[in-house]
């Protein structure tokens, strides 16, 4: 469980940055089979004016084009909030391995709580999955930013 909560930092972090550009605070980070960060990213959606600026698919984006794949086999993402269903469905497009997320996401969330597409048997792949990981830490980011904008 430490492994998993050290990349959680390092997503929180990312998160951390989002806030303080304004953006909903949300981070990840991609991990190799081998433990190595392959790429890191946050929430910029209205900086990039792109609605799929989403955290998850930017670290898609990098670990593809850094590696030459857009195959990410065995990696795992670590992210703040439980992602979304665009996000699910580019995860499994990815072949990614599994998804830690801190906070659940009660009203969009794409993986447990409102859908469970990552590991909808019906799919030709499916990821492991393991929620709640720091995810008061995530939850209490995201409820202070959307406090100051009221």
């Amino acid at each position: 469980m430490d492994r998993h909560q050290n990349y959680m930092r390092e997503a929180l972090a990312e998160a951390e940055r989002a806030a303080a550009e304004g953006e909903v605070p949300v981070g990840a980070v991609l991990v190799s089979p081998e433990g190595a960060v392959v790429a890191r990213g946050r929430n910029r959606p209205t900086r990039l004016n792109d609605p799929t600026g989403h955290a998850e698919i930017l670290v898609l984006r990098k670990a593809g084009s850094r590696l030459g794949n857009y195959r990410l086999t065995g990696h795992v993402l670590y992210v703040t909030i439980e992602p979304c269903v665009m996000c699910v469905g580019a995860l499994l497009h990815a072949r990614v391995a599994m998804v830690v997320y801190g906070a659940p996401d009660p009203k969009a969330g794409a993986i447990e709580s409102v859908y469970q597409i990552g590991t909808d048997g019906r799919l030709n792949h499916r990821f492991q999955v393991l929620g709640g990981v720091l995810a008061e830490e995530s939850r209490s980011l995201l409820q202070a930013f959307f406090r100051s904008r009221r």
